[in-house]
């Protein structure tokens, strides 16, 4: 139990109707989940209003309600609290509410649009080989310590992160490694949480039908670095122009990693291959299960953290050469006949682009590219026939098919996809994806390589309001042993 007033100590607060001294006795914005002497936070949503669930609220036990506008009725017994953003105000009050614990962890958020998931689990990991206890919030799994939860968000609610966070501290974690997304950062998710540091990835074409444009896309990452406040770190991938532009009104000390320009933390990598690389980091020969130069940069990027956090540079190094990659992210599956399948999460174009060009070096003379690729629904539409023109251009044979449609009719997905490709452009489209993934292996000869992007970890397949059982590895196997014997 808390003090409503001395939860909103911290909070620009319009104005009070009704009594203000409440023991409050939970959070939550959604009514369903409403207990006796919860505070119910009316946020206003991008599908709904919660300021409809304010009466329903009340009836579960409601006795406090933050909100943009009072509804019609204030029934007596119940404060209302106006503010000018619920979302912000929520996110000060579960802090307090769960007695701030991202003070009492050394907390790093990442974010970018690729290169997160992978970037804080590698973080998770090597922390946990060091010796330490750690906590995880990623789009795959959070985790507490060694204690596994489903993943909803990339970014959950801020009473849940606040909560989870708690159970870190409890569980005697010492760290947090957590993805901000871009809705997040706008939705004052990962607002009043104490970083330690943050770290920037890369910027390209995604979530613009949520942003709108790219200049507002950038906007959104960007307020992650601008709170950030004096003593903590802020690392900017130097490869990526818009490393410069996320720092640019930080009050956080500002360090660098790059692949190819002078910086804090650089990286070259001396040998790839399919199942790892040799990589020259930080003036130490390093080898490495995970490969591509996405992964180099991951890898850089986990080893400035590192550093950054304090641990000691040889221990980091001998740590991070144990690693393995992420599920879902570059992972390889391999037939009887020596075909390979290359099983990745790369959904927007710049993540098709870097798996294809890393798979193109690797790749030798003679052997097909099989390309097993789609667009989701109800997402960004704009990247549709960007997504089919750059797996035409490295593939053997291209495969459109469906993602997660969601709501879409996956047939008009894979007419946008195709819209703009070349007369006689090698593609095949099969709306179903088993059916896709089959035919893939079909075309495969003895020692090629296919690619199944898109997926990557998910077991599932949203398909209307349904979500379906389904994972691109299992189909993969199941078709190479039945056909690559």
């Amino acid at each position: 139990m808390r003090k409503l007033q001395t939860l909103l100590a911290a909070s620009a607060v319009s104005e009070w109707h009704g009594p203000r001294d409440l023991q409050i006795a939970q959070l939550t914005y959604d009514s369903r989940s409403v207990e006796p002497g919860s505070c119910f936070f009316a946020v206003e949503g991008t599908q709904v209003d919660g300021h409809r669930f304010i009466t329903s609220a009340i009836e579960h036990g409601a006795v406090a309600v933050v909100c943009r506008r009072l509804p019609t009725e204030c029934p007596e017994g119940v404060c209302f609290v106006v503010v000018e953003d619920v979302q912000r105000v929520m996110a000060e009050m579960a802090a307090a509410f769960y007695g701030y614990p991202s003070r009492e962890l050394k907390l790093v958020g990442i974010t970018g649009t690729n290169g997160k998931t992978t970037t804080v689990t590698l973080l998770y990991n090597l922390v946990r080989a060091l010796g330490y206890k750690a906590g995880l919030i990623s789009t795959v799994v959070y985790k507490v310590d060694n204690r596994t939860i489903e993943s909803t968000h990339t970014t959950p609610d801020s009473i849940r992160l606040n909560a989870m966070m708690r159970e870190m501290v409890e569980a005697g974690c010492d760290y947090c490694f957590m993805e901000c997304s871009s809705h997040a950062i706008v939705q004052h998710r990962t607002h009043a949480l104490d970083f330690a540091g943050c770290l920037f990835s890369n910027l390209t074409h995604d979530h613009l039908d949520y942003h709108g444009t790219f200049a507002e896309y950038i906007r959104a990452k960007k307020g992650l670095f601008d709170a950030l406040p004096k003593g903590r770190f802020a690392l900017i991938n130097l490869d990526d122009r818009n490393g410069q532009v996320m720092v640019q009104n930080t009050a956080a000390r500002v360090v660098g990693y790059s692949l190819r320009a002078m910086a804090d933390y650089r990286c070259k990598i001396q040998e790839m291959h399919l199942d790892g690389m040799l990589l020259y980091l930080d003036g130490r020969e390093l080898w490495t299960h995970l490969t591509g130069r996405f992964n180099a940069s991951n890898l850089v990027a986990v080893y400035a953290t590192a550093l950054e956090l304090g641990f000691d540079r040889e221990e980091v190094l001998a740590a991070l050469s144990a690693l393995h990659p992420v599920s879902g992210r570059f992972e390889c599956i391999r037939a009887e006949n020596g075909t390979m399948a290359v099983v990745d999460y790369a959904h927007t174009p710049d993540a098709l682009e870097n798996v294809l060009q890393t798979i193109e070096e690797i790749r030798r003379e003679g052997q097909q590219l099989i390309v097993v690729c789609g667009c989701g629904g109800d997402r960004d539409r704009t990247k549709r026939p960007e997504m089919a023109r750059i797996a035409v251009a490295h593939a053997t044979t291209a495969v459109f098919t469906s993602d997660n449609p969601r709501h879409e009719e996956p047939e008009a997905i894979l007419d946008e996809m195709v819209a703009g490709l070349d007369v006689g452009a090698r593609y095949l489209r099969l709306a179903d994806r088993a059916a896709a993934i089959r035919t893939a292996v079909m075309l495969c000869r003895a020692g090629d390589i296919l690619l199944l992007a898109g997926k990557g970890h998910e077991t599932y397949q949203v398909i209307g309001d349904e979500k379906l059982h389904f994972d691109d590895r299992e189909e993969v196997r199941k078709c190479f042993e039945e056909l690559c014997k």
